[in-house]
């Protein structure tokens, strides 16, 4: 990456302060962009799912992998919990989703509970484990919530076997004008669900995948206690990837976790964090970390810069960062102040290998939380910071006496409570991985790049004025 000119400003920069200017390309079609990444965390598109409790769970993990993602389940989960976690995800397969059930004798108010768990708003009313109708949203529309989900759903099925190709899949599903079909084994049995745009999605993404052919997880774990048991656990449970995080990763606790967990040559890559200077890398990278986070403040949910004062523009802490790193042959992931997918690529541009992504998922069919609605009848889930007096109390119940839990829930760097509403034409987290992803491969072609290190190398950067990036935004409702 460059400046353009060949002009390094020199005040730090976020995100909205730069732009990237179009070159010269012989890259003709989005699809000629391979997005997969080289950090050793097996993504075949950069996008890394935050651990955050309100974000990060099995369902947000089993869709993002299957698209090319990988998902940080958080550190205040039981580790038996992520254990079991971890193998259900393991278990998901590559191209159909995995159902939401009833049984015929259930009713509508149970189905309309659970069709908000999954983006494919679906619900398989089955006998046995063998699929007998199908409810949506709009077949429970002004009906009393103690009907029978009997009486209202569609029984005329389209099923299909597991061993069928995507391609021929949606064919099928858009010559028939159906939606979705049930998929069932060699017996009639349901495994599965697949939509028009789930299989659409199947042909244009790879999933992020192990060595056994199974969709990858990752885990993350705290610098307090015994941070290399905790990660021996973890590994030994079926966890593909490593997350050493805590709000300062710059610190000696830090340090010595990673060179206790990396003394246990456990075989997976090690990501500590958060930094956001070039010392910070070189120090942890000396530790032994694979990859380092880079970021301190620039999340929603994060109050750490008002606080303390502390922190760092988010496009010149990666720039940095990502070049010291790849200066000792290691990577940097850019973690917070993802808002929009041009965040994405002036990430990678600036030297990212991944992207986290936090709070703008939190608002998916696919994170851990209920869908409550507002007084206007929108539709949102709760979020939280992790560094928030609500997370610190309970990561640290288990672990503390009542005294120094009590004193710790005083100091807070994050918002406990926050409502990020689902967006209506893209509520599931696959729609937004849809806009990433376009963006992104559409931001190569302009920069002449087929892959995300040629999209580094090419990347021209210049610096605007607010009035600038205001200039750059869509009106929707004219001027």
């Amino acid at each position: 990456m460059r400046f353009l000119h060949d002009r390094t400003p020199e005040a730090d920069l976020t995100f909205d302060d730069v732009f990237m200017v179009p070159s010269r390309s012989d890259v003709s079609s989005r699809l000629g962009v391979d997005l997969t990444t080289t950090d050793g965390t097996g993504t075949t598109i950069p996008v890394v799912v935050a651990n955050m409790t309100a974000v990060a769970g099995r369902r947000m993990a089993e869709t993002v992998a299957r698209r090319g993602g990988i998902t940080v389940i958080p550190q205040d989960i039981p580790l038996e919990v992520v254990a079991d976690v971890v193998s259900w995800v393991k278990q998901r397969h590559l191209i159909h989703d995995t159902p939401i059930t009833l049984a015929s004798t259930d009713t509508v108010g149970e189905a309309l509970n659970l069709i908000a768990k999954r983006a494919h708003n679906a619900v398989i009313i089955v006998d046995g484990d063998r699929p007998v109708g199908v409810v949506t949203e709009s077949d429970c529309a002004d009906v009393d919530r103690y009907t029978g989900v009997d009486r209202v759903m569609s029984t005329d099925l389209l099923t299909f076997p597991e061993s069928i190709d995507p391609e021929k899949a949606f064919n099928l599903l858009h010559e028939s004008r159906r939606r979705l079909a049930p998929i069932v084994d060699n017996e009639g049995m349901l495994v599965g669900i697949l939509t028009r745009t789930g299989a659409l999605r199947s042909t244009l993404y790879r999933p992020a995948v192990d060595d056994l052919g199974r969709l990858r997880i990752a885990a993350a774990i705290g610098v307090n206690g015994d941070a290399a048991a905790k990660a021996r656990m973890l590994v030994d449970a079926g966890v593909d990837l490593l997350v050493l995080d805590t709000a300062h990763g710059h610190q000696e606790k830090m340090i010595e976790a990673i060179a206790a967990i990396q003394s246990l040559d456990l075989g997976v890559p090690l990501c500590a964090g958060n930094i956001v200077s070039a010392a910070g890398v070189r120090d942890l990278i000396n530790a032994g970390a694979d990859i380092v986070k880079v970021g301190v403040g620039p999340g929603a949910m994060c109050t750490t810069r008002m606080m303390t004062g502390m922190g760092r523009p988010q496009f010149s802490a990666v720039l940095e960062c990502a070049t010291e790193a790849r200066s000792m042959g290691r990577h940097v992931w850019a973690d917070g102040g993802i808002r929009h997918p041009r965040d994405v690529a002036l990430s990678l541009a600036a030297g990212a290998s991944n992207v986290m992504i936090g709070s703008w998922f939190a608002g998916t069919h696919e994170s851990p939380g209920d869908i409550h609605y507002d007084a206007n009848g929108r539709a949102y889930k709760e979020n939280f910071g992790m560094a928030s007096t609500r997370a610190v109390v309970n990561r640290t119940a288990d672990d503390e006496e009542p005294l120094e839990a009590a004193r710790r829930s005083l100091f807070e760097e994050g918002i406990s409570t926050g409502r990020i509403y689902l967006d209506d034409g893209r509520p599931g987290v696959e729609d937004l991985i849809d806009t990433i992803v376009a963006g992104l491969r559409s931001a190569c072609t302009y920069a002449g790049a087929r892959t995300i290190e040629e999209f580094h190398e090419r990347a021209i950067v210049g610096v605007q004025t607010s009035s600038g990036y205001a200039e750059g935004r869509p009106l929707h409702n004219g001027w």
